[in-house]
């Protein structure tokens, strides 16, 4: 099975993204929601590849025969972070993560960039999150 990368960043109000090399052709999509946007991935693909076979263009017989996956790479912390929204909020981030909630905050809504180590301490923050969840019984 191949994996199709989706590259995914926030940009003002919406997700965008791309689809990975390994898909023919340019393919740029956007979304109001991380759910949403996951939704129309599938429906994004599904139609440029149509096009493409009307078209007459060549397209991999594994994307034909839907034999991939899709794999989301968030190219910017904002993405992440927001991605998050239904799950949790920044004020539990800020707690999991010791990072300030006014800092991630301007992250979220992509007016700073944080640094790599800041980045994985969200990162850590948010998986903390996820493994506190799992542990209720």
């Amino acid at each position: 099975m191949e994996k199709i990368r989706v590259d995914v960043a926030w940009c003002e109000k919406n997700f965008s993204a791309t689809l990975g090399e390994n898909v023919p052709g340019a393919v740029v999509f956007t979304a109001k929601t991380f759910e949403e946007l996951k939704r129309e991935t599938k429906d994004t693909l599904e139609f440029h590849i149509e096009g493409m076979q009307m078209d007459g263009d060549e397209v991999p017989q594994w994307i034909v025969d839907g034999d991939y996956e899709f794999e989301y790479n968030f190219i910017n912390t904002a993405a992440l972070i927001r991605s998050c929204e239904p799950y949790t909020s920044i004020a539990a981030i800020s707690r999991a993560t010791g990072i300030n909630q006014h800092q991630l905050s301007h992250y979220a809504n992509g007016l700073k960039k944080p640094r790599p180590q800041q980045r994985r301490r969200i990162i850590e923050g948010i998986h903390k999150i996820g493994r506190e969840l799992l542990s209720v019984g």
